[in-house]
């Protein structure tokens, strides 16, 4: 159960038996049904979630419309930063679209590991940098792409979305309706 997660943590820092021993002491399991919702609006995000297996995706309520933000499989880490860091209540949604197996990291225990094993530290600064990276690259890729290439460009770096992930969804992530993706989907067919 704990492979992955430690295969993961090793693309980062390497750790010696005891300390994997000890990372994994602080792990929660926690087993969703699909379309569960792991971390609602007003919620304070207390936890760095890996994903075992199964698929989430992280939204915003606007005017009363879903706004998809983000999809993460398994191997992927996702927390709400803010919320995670300042204790603050989020405006995040994050639900399953899968059945899927979570292993939670609480704020106080990642904090613990900060002090009892320094590499762990390491780990921290590099995730926190390629979630900047990522954050980033979304921003741009929004206030620079036309929605045919954001599409595009969504199918090339992100194949295993168009496998996974109800149309509805893809269309909200790229910032169109449905009926958007649609013709977008069918102009490019057309011209293969």
């Amino acid at each position: 159960m704990y492979d992955q997660i430690l295969n993961r943590l090793s693309q980062f820092i390497s750790l010696n038996k005891a300390e994997q021993d000890f990372f994994v002491s602080k792990l929660i399991v926690q087993e969703c049904n699909k379309k569960e919702l792991i971390l609602q609006e007003g919620q304070i995000c207390k936890y760095a979630y890996f994903i075992n297996y199964g698929c989430i995706r992280y939204y915003y309520n606007v005017d009363g419309q879903e706004n998809t933000a983000q999809f993460f499989f398994e191997n992927g880490w996702y927390t709400d930063y803010d919320s995670f860091l300042t204790g603050k209540p989020t405006n995040q949604n994050i639900e399953t679209l899968e059945k899927t197996q979570l292993l939670l990291l609480a704020a106080k225990d990642l904090q613990q590991l900060y002090i009892d094993i320094p590499k762990f530290e390491r780990f921290g600064r590099l995730m926190a940098e390629n979630a900047f990276l990522g954050i980033r690259q979304r921003s741009e890729i929004l206030e620079n792409q036309t929605a045919e290439e954001r599409y595009l460009t969504l199918m090339k770096e992100r194949p295993k979305v168009f496998e996974r992930i109800p149309q509805h969804y893809i269309a909200s992530y790229l910032g169109i309706k449905p009926p958007s993706l649609s013709r977008i989907r069918k102009r490019i067919f057309e011209h293969q």
